[in-house]
């Protein structure tokens, strides 16, 4: 064997960011070549320590882009002197396994601490005093609280997807361990990056009590414009509650996604989804927050080495799942929270690849449709699927939201539909309406009983 394939190339323009020799032979043996463009901009500002918001698309390489700075900086031997908070266990297995990885050629641990898993079993791994700890709010706290773990050697702090992190659910948690470190705020000591694809005005507002000034924003190309990867296919179906379920075997059989994600706003949902699919011959699985935390490893372990198809998945998945090879994302509940579809929709065509995201729009979800192409600043046009009939509503239907007392509202079509204006409002004519087209049909081509290819 050669000394070329024993040693690969370093990459040059990782280098040309002052990433060192140690790091870039991982990212080598990790076929990482030219940076992306999150990447470019924050390691050279972060490694010359700059307190950074970082605001890019899902997928598009944010963890490597702190990782790789923490690494360099974290002083070997000094325990806990950098940490990463992210909002789920997934999520900080995620950033822990890509952070290790990173790290092979060099001597900083890290060690992931979150909820669901015994604090012993958490214990053996942290009283060796590894330099990067990666958690979530919750189980920081509990570790701070017991005097397991210290803060007083902190010099990197990292909020990773830091729009969940500062929203009002995890805002006093964070409050509460930030509080902890010396000099937090305006005089700190260390330094601090917070990340996401979406930072609002208000969470900008918010993050920067915590930095210190002057603190810089660095934006990708296209971040602000539109969140959501270029590369995603986006299509919506105007579909009636009772015919979903028959929408998304159809849709499921025409499309024979390689992976796919199916989002359902509640853990009933996702079981009761989940259950009927696997009875109609869809290898699928659910993922949600009552699953106990081994189950739920497992679970996405023979996700990502292929044993089963299809992901049905509440939103605790929307911000923790890192495959590389989903194709498909299905909203079989639109988000009411339009930032939680970019997060949904960024499990797919990741760092490049190709992929399709379809939501399921009932007649009196107009509205929400276009909160989110206000925000990612597009229209998302119709699809049909060929061969899908609506059905008439069942005799014995009653599922109604508290707040459905009058008559539905029709999913507007595309030339009655308004769009609002300014910052992040969709582009349309100066008429303010937009011209229509015909809805896209999806799976023509593909036979009704063609089958997944790893169905068993």
């Amino acid at each position: 064997m050669s000394d070329k394939t024993d040693h690969p190339e370093l990459p040059e323009a990782f280098a040309a960011l002052g990433v060192r020799p140690s790091i870039l032979r991982a990212l080598a043996e990790l076929s990482y070549i030219t940076p992306s463009e999150i990447q470019t901009m924050l390691i050279p500002r972060a490694l010359a320590g700059v307190d950074l918001l970082g605001q890019a698309r899902t997928g598009t390489g944010k963890t490597a882009a702190f990782a790789i700075p923490i690494l360099q900086k974290a002083e070997r031997g000094k325990a806990f002197s950098a940490m990463a908070l992210v909002p789920t266990r997934e999520l900080a297995m995620q950033v822990d396994a890509e952070i290790k990885r990173l790290a092979m050629h060099t001597p900083i641990r890290s060690v992931p601490v979150y909820g669901g898993q015994k604090i012993a079993a958490q214990m053996k791994f942290l009283k060796h005093g590894p330099e990067i700890l990666v958690g979530t709010p919750g189980r920081v706290i509990d570790l701070l609280d017991r005097r397991i773990i210290s803060l007083e050697n902190i010099r990197f702090v990292v909020l990773d997807e830091v729009d969940r992190m500062l929203d009002i659910g995890f805002r006093d948690d964070i409050r509460n361990i930030l509080s902890r470190i010396k000099g937090m705020g305006p005089d700190a000591g260390h330094q601090t990056m917070f990340v996401s694809a979406t930072i609002s005005g208000e969470i900008e507002k918010l993050a920067r009590q915590y930095m210190r000034e002057p603190v810089e924003k660095l934006i990708a190309p296209g971040a602000d414009d539109k969140p959501t990867v270029e590369s995603v296919e986006q299509y919506y179906f105007s579909v009636q509650p009772w015919d979903k379920y028959k929408l998304v075997l159809m849709l499921l059989e025409r499309e024979n996604p390689d992976l796919a994600i199916v989002f359902c706003r509640t853990k009933h949902g996702a079981e009761k989804l989940a259950r009927k699919l696997h009875a109609n011959g869809i290898e699928c699985r659910e993922i949600h927050g009552n699953l106990a935390q081994n189950k739920r490893e497992r679970v996405m372990k023979n996700f990502r080495t292929g044993k089963f198809d299809v992901l049905i998945a509440t939103d605790l998945a929307s911000r923790g799942i890192d495959v590389a090879d989903i194709s498909h994302i299905v909203n079989y509940d639109v988000p009411e929270d339009p930032e939680v579809y970019v997060h949904r929709v960024g499990r797919t065509a990741r760092m490049g690849a190709a992929g399709k995201a379809f939501t399921f729009v009932a007649r009196d979800q107009g509205e929400q449709l276009t909160k989110i192409e206000n925000l990612i600043n597009m229209v998302i046009p119709q699809a049909l699927v060929e061969g899908f009939e609506p059905s008439p509503p069942p005799a014995d239907w009653t599922e109604q939201k508290p707040s459905d007392t009058g008559p539905s509202k029709p999913v507007l079509s595309r030339f009655e539909r308004p769009y609002g204006s300014g910052a992040g409002a969709a582009t349309v004519p100066a008429t303010g309406t937009v011209t229509p087209l015909p809805p896209r049909t999806i799976g023509s081509k593909i036979p009704i009983n063609r089958r997944h290819r790893r169905r068993r």
